[in-house]
């Protein structure tokens, strides 16, 4: 089963909500270029659209990409099989997963006080970059 990119968000620093780009280059071992969590050791945030919609009409939220701090929305691909040590193939790009969801603190970025990442965030590594960009297709790697 596929899915695909639908949003992708970055600022340059972090601690704050993501502005909507169009495309971006993610470089092996650092994440994506232009993002403030890029260095770290979880510089990809990846949410699913469908959790993200369930999660906001939870909360009677209307969240825009990027409200919750997350780098990449994707649609049509459930990640609750993919554990630590997976891969993901976004376009050409291969991430692997280093961390499922995170703990929260009180100084943590919040769209209204709502935090999505916590509990349904997939934090990776970049394994092989390049360049995404909306509408490319993303797989769970075997």
């Amino acid at each position: 089963m596929s899915g695909k990119i639908v949003s992708i968000c970055i600022s340059p620093g972090v601690g704050t909500a993501k502005k909507r780009v169009a495309s971006a280059e993610l470089k092996t071992d650092f994440g994506i270029v232009g993002d403030g969590h890029a260095g770290s050791v979880r510089p990809v945030s990846i949410a699913m659209r469908e959790s993200a919609e369930a999660f906001a009409r939870q909360h009677a939220l209307q969240p825009q990409p990027g409200d919750f701090a997350e780098n990449i929305i994707i649609e049509g691909l459930d990640l609750a099989p993919v554990k630590i040590g997976g891969h993901l193939r976004l376009g050409s790009v291969v991430l692997e997963v280093v961390q499922i969801g995170k703990e929260t603190k009180p100084d943590h970025y919040s769209f209204h006080g709502f935090r999505l990442l916590p509990t349904h965030g997939y934090f990776c590594r970049v394994v092989t970059g390049g360049v995404i960009k909306d509408g490319d297709p993303c797989d769970i790697v075997k």
